[in-house]
């Protein structure tokens, strides 16, 4: 008896994530440019081709997207209903200052001295992944996060969040 056996050849995108894994960091040289860490280059789709999208996130720091990540965000805002005042002032905030950034020959991404002073970031930087962009945090910031957290306060915010109306489950 004779069998056949097809073997198909899996795309290298097959293993890479949808979004971002993981908490790296950096410094800014005095021009406001950091290497974008290895293990963030490692997590792009091929599509991405180093183009990025930076812009003010919440709690004061930043949020940097891959344009792959951007483009749908981008989508959705423009089909916001512009007559609301909320959704005027809602996109007013978010977009203000975002910028395209590219990756330099270096590796290396601008951030905008505006983006710097928003987000009060310092020379040690902490770039860490929130799913489908990587935030952009000083240093020091950073850590005071993360301070007064406790276990039982983490358990807490994991019961809320991922049992309420924001989680739904994947079958």
């Amino acid at each position: 008896m004779l069998f056949c056996v097809k073997i198909a050849l899996l795309d290298s995108n097959f293993f890479k994530m949808n979004g971002f894994l993981g908490e790296f960091e950096a410094t800014l040289d005095a021009k406001g440019r950091f290497l974008l860490p290895a293990g963030f280059k490692k997590q792009l789709v091929e599509n991405a081709m180093n183009q990025f999208v930076i812009n003010r996130g919440f709690e004061r720091c930043l949020s940097l997207f891959a344009m792959n990540e951007w483009n749908p965000i981008f989508d959705k805002l423009k089909l916001l209903n512009d007559f609301d005042p909320k959704v005027r002032e809602f996109k007013r905030y978010y977009l203000a200052g975002a910028t395209f950034v590219e990756l330099d020959s270096a590796g290396r991404l601008l951030v905008p001295g505006n983006l710097v002073e928003f987000a009060e970031l310092g020379k040690d930087i902490v770039l860490a992944a929130n799913t489908n962009k990587i935030e952009i945090w000083d240093k020091n910031k950073y850590k005071q996060l993360f301070d007064p957290f406790s276990a039982d306060k983490y358990s807490e915010l994991a019961r809320q969040v991922m049992t309420g109306d924001n989680f739904t489950p994947i079958h």
